[in-house]
């Protein structure tokens, strides 16, 4: 790896498909194989290095993935290498592919996916790991078309997507294979928010100001990585079970400074300043 001050970008592995910078708490994690971002075995070794490098900086509060270009966020895996390989590889590729996206969704950091372009197929897969999902304004189409290839959404598709919009639903914009832009995505619940930009880096600017809230000293940035793990997890969980791990993960903020200081700024009628502490 290079380093300078914050920002450095994995080299090791694949020479730089992925860039990864901290950006006032906010660690952005680019793919970076323009025009289309397709993810190779190499690629998702880099994109699990930098889950793991940001979980474990204490400097990081919120996780950005985006892509690199104003084209593609992501078309999803290379469909060249997969032509190429054995179906033995295949297999083990999309198991590493979803116990990286099952690492994405489980570290107890907000992950917000920026769309900046296309977002199809195994891309749509990245982004649905994440817990938000933002995009901007015409810059491109999202679906889930593997069915034209063949094949099934093998990345977790089949199952966050109907989770996310019903099993109906889901059954049928995958078996058609259809492609959709970001105003139906949002009528659908993937996307959260769509935004209004100019080009690729006044989308990023705003993306950055919208990653920006969930950041100290304006919110508990633990509170808000614990309420995404109570959620992410105790969904796919018995109910009860799940109320055990709220009460947990509870009694862990209860535990941290931030928490003594929201009630006391409550008590005194004051704005908290929050340390993620």
């Amino acid at each position: 790896m290079s380093a300078a001050g914050n920002e450095f970008t994995i080299t090791e592995m694949g020479a730089g498909l992925i860039h990864y910078e901290v950006r006032d708490a906010i660690g952005v994690i680019t793919l970076n194989d323009p025009p289309a971002n397709t993810y190779s075995y190499e690629m998702m070794q880099q994109i699990d290095a930098c889950i793991l490098k940001a979980r474990m900086d204490e400097s990081v509060q919120v996780v950005v993935i985006t892509g690199a270009g104003e084209k593609f966020f992501c078309a999803g895996a290379n469909i060249a290498m997969l032509s190429e390989v054995t179906s033995e590889f295949k297999y083990y590729f999309c198991l590493h592919a979803n116990e990286t996206l099952n690492r994405l969704e489980q570290t107890p950091k907000l992950v917000i996916a920026a769309i900046n372009g296309h977002c199809v197929g195994g891309g749509l897969e990245v982004a649905m790991a994440a817990d938000l999902r933002v995009a901007r304004r015409n810059a491109g189409k999202m679906g889930l078309p593997e069915v034209s290839l063949g094949v099934l959404p093998g990345t977790g598709g089949t199952q966050r997507l109907s989770r996310m919009v019903g099993k109906s639903k889901a059954i049928e914009l995958m078996a058609t294979g259809q492609l959709f832009d970001f105003e139906k995505g949002e009528a659908l619940g993937l996307v959260n928010q769509i935004f209004d930009a100019n080009d690729g880096a006044d989308f990023m600017e705003q993306v950055t100001d919208y990653a920006r809230q969930f950041t100290t000293p304006n919110k508990a940035s633990r509170a808000v990585g614990r309420i995404k793990r109570a959620v992410q997890t105790g969904v796919e969980i018995p109910f009860e079970s799940a109320l055990a791990l709220e009460r947990e993960l509870q009694q862990q903020l209860f535990q941290s400074e931030d928490a003594k200081e929201g009630l006391d700024a409550y008590v005194n009628k004051r704005k908290a300043e929050f340390k993620a502490k």
